[in-house]
């Protein structure tokens, strides 16, 4: 049986009524009663929620949580998602819009501004504040149910019931403060380092073994015998507060001066699949790093599946122990994840690391392939930088990367570049876009009676007819700037059976899934006779103008108002075809008449692109089925408008 300290922390656990039902499942599915005992019991339990919310052999369907992006998870998780948010964030609108005004009023009175809200004003800003904790929330969802990482079920139950009630860790107190009903403050960042210190005491208390390993560990660094690790000091951690124990693991975790962050030089260290995984642990104790492999369990979960490498520069006696740049490989010729550097939290590549990393990617030859925009991106960022602390005026090439125009910056870290922020900071997006788009002020319309037929770029929301008024080449279109860009490009369409797009598709090399297959070989799949050119739009539901969610039907009837109509059947296999250079984990969906998939489900196509390369897949569209304002959805622009 698992092994774990639920039962110490969470006495009441046992006889909770979720627990309860867990038991009952189990002993219908056993025929065989489950013992009387809080360890049993919470087994029971854990096994359930492993199956639901992991869903470890693949049993569920796989549906990309509402509003969160780019995640496929098990339908349950979605469903508990649903039910935590409900509970913990969405009651409490009103007050997180109250809190959130008085600081923001509080604010601007210091800058000497008045700043009053109104009834409108208070429900745009609850909304923003809803938004802001479910994608905070999102993260930990996200992470906590990825079956990569290496917790096991009942640590990843354990810290997810617990930053429900911890808010920001506060630096100066080095504390997390409990939350308060109505906070429109974030949920606590993930720092994995840290948790992967917390499950690792807590696993001692459970297992000789591993509390002999860090006091071992602790010897070699000199810990003094008083500060030792011993079977009472860890019970005692057990009994802390999660938010004292997380604390404790950030502070534990040590920092990187900034004369060791400077240094360039050290070595790679090859650890072998299977390896002792002691070396590599020890390694990363007390260095400033946020990875989850400074937890023991983790770094021998990572050297069980495949190859680590690490390179160390040298520290203050000359030696290579500083850990900056991390490697993990799916066995051993296969890159299971980014590269993960030590410049942040996030795990963000260091400016000074890119060419370290490059240097080594070399050896993985088309493997690598994959990484090497990043390592560019990461290069050009830093160039960036160098010239703002120069004082050096951006180019417009400078413009179009640093506003990501051409495409994303892509990094190394778990969320984007902070760098990216920090560069646009203080600039002025207005006067910024005049030298992008090489034109003048009154060259770029906001409103659709500004637009002439010298107009250069549009930015601006969308109305009724807008894609009507809008020059027929005009390439720049926006909501907002720079991030909501519409896209509009000329596919061709018709012409051929569902048989020639399968085998288009797969002597492409692109995946085509069961449910789209199916989906294509409906008797509702009718490609159209004739060749011909579709003028596609895509529009995400933000766009459309919906503030929060909105419904398949809402959807589909807001695009008519502007001037779109839905996509033929065969537009979705046309495009995928099309759309090669389609970037990692971005999900698109085609505006069509529903197609019944394997399921019976009414469902559009959806364009894919992740680890596995490029899809078509199918995903339910119900006419009441909700989409989140990130979702983004492909029109095409009625033939009349063209």
């Amino acid at each position: 049986m698992e092994k774990y300290p639920l039962h110490l922390k969470n006495p009441e656990l046992q006889t909770s009524p979720e627990v309860q039902r867990a038991v009952e499942r189990e002993e219908q599915k056993t025929g065989e009663k489950v013992p009387n005992d809080p360890a049993e019991r919470i087994e029971a339990y854990l096994k359930r929620l492993e199956k639901l919310v992991l869903d470890p052999k693949k049993e569920q369907e796989s549906k990309a949580m509402r509003d969160v992006e780019h995640t496929e998870r098990p339908r349950a998780l979605s469903l508990l998602r649903e039910m935590i948010l409900n509970e913990y964030v969405r009651p409490n609108k009103e007050q997180m819009a109250q809190g959130a005004a008085r600081v923001e009023q509080r604010a601007a009175r210091q800058m000497g501004i008045q700043a009053e809200y109104n009834d409108e004003t208070l429900e745009h800003r609850g909304e923003i504040a809803v938004g802001d904790l479910e994608s905070s929330l999102d993260e930990w969802i996200k992470y906590l149910s990825d079956p990569n990482e290496p917790y096991p079920t009942w640590f990843r139950y354990y810290a997810f019931r617990n930053i429900l009630n911890l808010g920001e860790y506060d630096k100066d107190k080095q504390e997390f403060p409990k939350r308060s009903k109505g906070t429109f403050k974030l949920f606590p960042d993930i720092d994995r380092g840290a948790l992967a210190y917390v499950e690792e005491i807590m696993t001692a208390t459970q297992d000789d073994t591993v509390l002999a390993r860090v006091r071992e560990s602790q010897k070699e660094f000199g810990t003094p015998e008083a500060d030792m690790w011993t079977p009472q000091k860890a019970q005692n951690f057990v009994k802390m507060s999660f938010a004292k124990q997380y604390a404790k693991g950030i502070e534990a975790q040590g920092t990187i001066t900034p004369e060791l962050r400077a240094e360039t030089q050290g070595e790679w260290v090859h650890f072998h699949q299977n390896d002792n995984p002691k070396i590599l642990w020890k390694s990363l104790q007390n260095k400033g790093t946020a990875w989850c492999t400074r937890g023991y369990p983790t770094a021998e979960t990572q050297l069980k599946g495949g190859d680590f490498y690490v390179y160390y520069t040298l520290d203050a006696t000359g030696k290579p122990t500083i850990p900056r740049i991390a490697i993990r490989m799916e066995g051993q010729n296969k890159i299971a994840e980014d590269p993960r550097g030590v410049f942040d939290s996030q795990q963000n590549l260091e400016p000074n690391m890119v060419d370290i990393l490059d240097e080594k990617l070399k050896e993985f030859g088309g493997e690598a392939d994959a990484y090497r925009k990043k390592s560019e991106d990461m290069r050009m960022l830093t160039a960036l930088e160098k010239k703002r602390e120069n004082e050096e005026a951006f180019t417009k090439d400078d413009l179009i990367l640093l506003y990501e125009i051409n495409g994303t910056i892509e990094g190394f870290g778990y969320q984007k570049d902070p760098r990216i922020a920090e560069l646009r900071q203080g600039r002025n997006a207005e006067e910024d876009m005049l030298v992008i788009f090489e034109c003048a002020r009154d060259e770029i319309a906001h409103v659709p009676s500004q637009i002439q037929s010298n107009t250069k770029a549009y930015v601006g929301q969308l109305e009724p007819g807008i894609f009507r008024r809008l020059p027929e080449n005009l390439e720049h279109v926006y909501t907002s700037f720079p991030d909501k860009k519409i896209r509009r490009e000329n596919v061709e369409i018709g012409g051929k059976s569902a048989e020639q797009l399968i085998s288009e598709m797969q002597a492409a090399g692109i995946n085509i899934s069961d449910y789209a297959k199916s989906m294509l070989k409906n008797r509702e799949f009718v490609p159209g006779k004739n060749p011909e050119e579709a003028t596609l739009i895509r529009l995400t539901v933000a766009d459309l103008g919906f503030k929060s969610s909105a419904t398949t039907d809402q959807i589909y009837e807001r695009a008519q108002i502007l001037g779109l109509e839905l996509c033929p059947a065969d537009t979705g296999p046309n495009y995928r075809l099309r759309y090669r250079n389609q970037p990692l984990n971005e999900w698109i969906y085609m505006s069509m008449k529903q197609i019944a998939g394997s399921d019976g489900g009414p469902s559009v196509f959806e364009l894919v692109r992740n680890d596995g390369g490029l899809w078509l897949d199918g995903h339910w569209a119900g006419p009441d089925g909700e989409w989140g304002p990130g979702r983004e959805f492909v029109f095409r622009l009625r033939k009349s408008e063209s």
